[in-house]
């Protein structure tokens, strides 16, 4: 079985991307072939092809990817709960850049037949992260005070959104005018252009000075320290991202004085587990269909145009999600 794919020789820039017809095995004992609808795009991918994300490619040539929703086209032996035909979707499993796709089914979630699929390509790790950001990192409730960063990117109007229906105030880092705005239509309270103000003090400002109960933080480097300055007593930053690069050494007397946290977050450790992976995406799904939260798919790229799409998300020109289409 053939499949069109993305896939590099060596780690590098968007220039490394090639575009590939490959033979793709018969799925042997407890796997299956997807054929994806559509892929997700997402920060992760951009890290692995460069070469600076932990979960890395052992051999080459390798196909990127770590997001896609599809039908099942093929069932090998050894496999239950799934169907010919099933809808599915998968995230954190590398190699999604692709037309089809054999996976092992245990690292399958199983959609209702009204989710869409574009839905799901573009939802499902970027949802799955809101869910343990605002669940398990964090347990968020009614009446607090978060900040989201990056908030008009995917993760960033998902958590808003989620934290909006908990019954939180959400404070929004953005890096523009139009995002600002796009930000307050998906559940921020207050934005802050980080290109024009320092957060911490307009967090500070926005608080009374009692800063927020949780920052959730995508970017490391160039906000980690700042937000720690910005936290309320016993409040909590949770770091699931370093777009920015990796974070500095820290000194943690600077938030034992009033008793704040720091928390750390991996996607990976909450999709392990089929039961827990199956159980959290039903409750992403559920919000969705029902019209809580609204999943913004602003750019389509065909899968032969992953390197332009690579370069609009590393340049901050997309908003929301974005996902690629097998040509």
């Amino acid at each position: 079985m053939k499949s069109n794919v993305i896939q590099i020789d060596q780690v590098g820039g968007p220039e490394e991307m090639k575009y590939r017809n490959i033979s793709i095995s018969e799925p042997g004992i407890g796997q299956v072939i997807i054929k994806h609808e559509n892929i997700g795009l997402n920060y992760i991918d951009i890290m692995q092809r460069s070469g600076k994300h932990p979960i890395s490619f052992k051999e080459f040539p390798a196909t990127l990817g770590m997001e896609g929703a599809g039908t099942i086209e093929a069932i090998g032996e050894g496999v239950n709960g799934f169907k010919l035909g099933d809808k599915v979707s998968h995230c954190m499993n590398i190699g999604a850049y692709a037309e089809r796709m054999l996976i092992d089914a245990n690292k399958l979630i199983l959609l209702n037949q009204n989710t869409s699929l574009e839905i799901a390509a573009a939802a499902t790790l970027q949802g799955l992260t809101a869910q343990y950001l605002l669940h398990e990192s964090w347990s968020l409730r009614s009446g607090q005070i978060v900040l989201v960063h990056a908030a008009a990117g995917g993760v960033g109007l998902i958590l808003s959104q989620w934290a909006k229906h908990i019954g939180a105030t959400v404070i929004g880092t953005v890096g523009s005018d139009e995002k600002a705005e796009y930000a307050k239509r998906n559940g921020c309270d207050y934005t802050i252009l980080y290109s024009q103000e320092n957060f911490a003090d307009k967090v500070k400002e926005i608080t009374d000075g009692l800063g927020v109960h949780v920052i959730y933080d995508a970017i490391g480097k160039d906000t980690f320290s700042k937000g720690l300055t910005c936290l309320r007593e016993r409040g909590r930053i949770v770091c699931y991202g370093f777009a920015s690069g990796p974070i500095e050494p820290i000194d943690i007397t600077q938030i034992r004085s009033f008793s704040g946290s720091i928390a750390t977050g991996a996607l990976l450790t909450y999709t392990k587990n089929a039961i827990e992976r199956q159980k959290n995406a039903d409750h992403l799904f559920t919000l969705i269909n029902s019209g809580v939260l609204k999943i913004n798919i602003n750019q389509k790229y065909s899968l032969d145009e992953a390197g332009l799409a690579h370069k609009d998300l590393a340049e901050r020109k997309t908003i929301g999600s974005s996902i690629l289409t097998p040509n």
